[in-house]
C-alpha cells in the first residue's frame, strides 16, 4: 500500500507548563528538562470524535477522494466517552461513507498496527482505499492532581488515506506482556452477581521502567525492519519517533547516529498524543513540504501492553 493523504486535528485550548505549575507541584523546568515538552493541547469543549472526523475529512481531501471510495475505516483508539460504538462506526456516518469498520486498542503503536492490517487487507486483494484514523484523549485518562503522569499527554487526532502500492518495506511489531508497569482500570457496573471490588484508577505509570522498554525495543525494531529492508540508517531520509519523551528519542538518534534534521519534533507543542502521535507528526512534515517523492521514512513507536513497532516506508 502507499499513503496518498494526511489530516490532523488539535484541541483549542493550549495548556503551558506555567498552567500547569498553578495546580501541580512542578514547573517548566521540572517537565522541559525530563520530557521536553514545553505545552500540550488538551479537550475542553470538544468531542473527541468530532477532532477525528476533522483528521479524516483534511486526509480525504489531501488524497483528493470522496468518503463514498472508501473500502474500510480502521480507528486507532484507547478511550473516550464511548463504549460503544466504537469511534470508527462514528466516523463513517459523519464521512458519509458506506463501508465496514472496526476499532483497535493498539495504544501508542495503533497507527503503526492499522498500517500492518491495512497491508495485509491490500494483500488479500479484496480492498484498495482504506482510512486510518487514530484519535486519542489522554487527558480522560490521567489524574489531574498527580505531575508523574499529567504533564506527559496531549489529545488530538490524525488521519491517513491508502492505496494500492508497494511502498510499505517492511514492519517489526513486537509485544512482551507487562501490563502492570503502564495500565487504568475503570470501575464496573453494578452486578448483583460480581464479587470482584470495584477499582476506578487513573493512568497507573511507572516511568524508568517505561522509559527503559521505550529506548530498548524502539531500537530493535528499527534495526529490524532495516534489516529486512536491505537499508542502512543513512539512506533514512526521515525518521518519525512517536513522541513520548525527547531523552527516548535522543537516545535512538545516537543508536542510528544521525543528523538531527532527519528526526522532526512536536513533543514540545503537543506532548504524548498515544497513537496520533506518529500520523500528527507524518502530516506536519507533509504539509510543510518536507516529504518528497521516493523519499525513505522510518517510523517508530512504543507503549503500554508492552508493544512496540516500526516500519519502513517509501513516500
Amino acid at each position: 500500500m502507499k499513503i496518498i493523504g494526511t489530516g490532523r486535528s488539535h484541541p483549542s485550548l493550549v495548556v503551558t507548563n506555567e498552567m500547569l505549575s498553578q495546580i501541580l507541584d512542578t514547573s517548566d523546568e521540572w517537565i522541559t528538562t525530563r520530557t521536553g515538552i514545553k505545552e500540550r493541547r488538551v479537550i475542553s469543549s470538544e468531542n473527541l470524535e468530532d477532532l477525528a472526523i476533522d483528521a479524516a475529512k483534511k486526509a480525504l481531501a489531501d488524497a483528493n477522494m470522496e468518503a463514498k471510495d472508501l473500502d474500510y475505516i480502521i480507528c486507532a483508539n484507547v478511550v473516550n466517552e464511548f463504549i460503544s460504538p466504537a469511534m470508527s462506526c462514528l466516523i463513517q456516518g459523519a464521512i458519509g461513507a458506506n463501508c465496514p469498520c472496526f476499532d483497535l486498542n493498539g495504544a501508542c503503536v495503533g497507527f503503526i498496527y492499522a498500517l500492518e492490517i491495512a497491508e495485509a487487507f491490500y494483500k488479500s486483494g479484496k480492498y484498495k482505499n482504506i482510512l486510518v484514523v487514530c484519535a486519542e484523549e489522554p487527558s480522560r485518562m490521567v489524574d489531574w492532581h498527580d505531575r508523574t503522569a499529567s504533564v506527559l499527554f496531549g489529545d488530538g487526532a490524525a488521519a491517513a488515506v491508502l492505496t494500492e502500492g508497494d511502498n510499505i518495506k517492511a514492519t517489526k511489531m513486537s509485544a512482551s506482556c507487562s501490563w502492570d508497569r503502564l495500565y487504568q482500570k475503570h470501575e464496573l457496573q453494578y452486578s448483583p452477581y460480581n464479587t470482584k471490588p470495584n477499582s476506578n484508577l487513573p493512568l497507573v505509570m511507572h516511568g524508568q521502567d517505561v522509559f527503559m522498554f521505550a529506548t530498548r525495543a524502539a531500537i530493535r525494531d528499527i534495526s529490524a525492519v532495516l534489516k529486512q529492508s536491505g537499508h542502512t540508517p543513512d539512506e533514512v531520509d526521515h525518521f518519525l519517533i512517536h513522541q513520548a519523551n525527547l531523552r527516548i528519542i535522543n537516545n535512538i538518534k545516537q543508536y542510528v547516529k544521525q543528523p538531527d534534521e532527519k528526526f522532526p519534533l512536536n513533543i514540545d507543542r503537543y506532548g504524548n498524543t498515544s497513537s496520533a502521535s506518529v500520523p500528527i507528526l507524518l502530516d506536519e512534515v507533509n504539509k510543510e513540504g518536507r516529504l518528497k517523492r521516493g523519499d525513505l521514512i522510518v517510523m517508530s513507536a512504543f507503549g503500554a501492553g508492552f508493544v512496540s513497532g516500526a516500519c519502513i516506508l517509501e513516500w
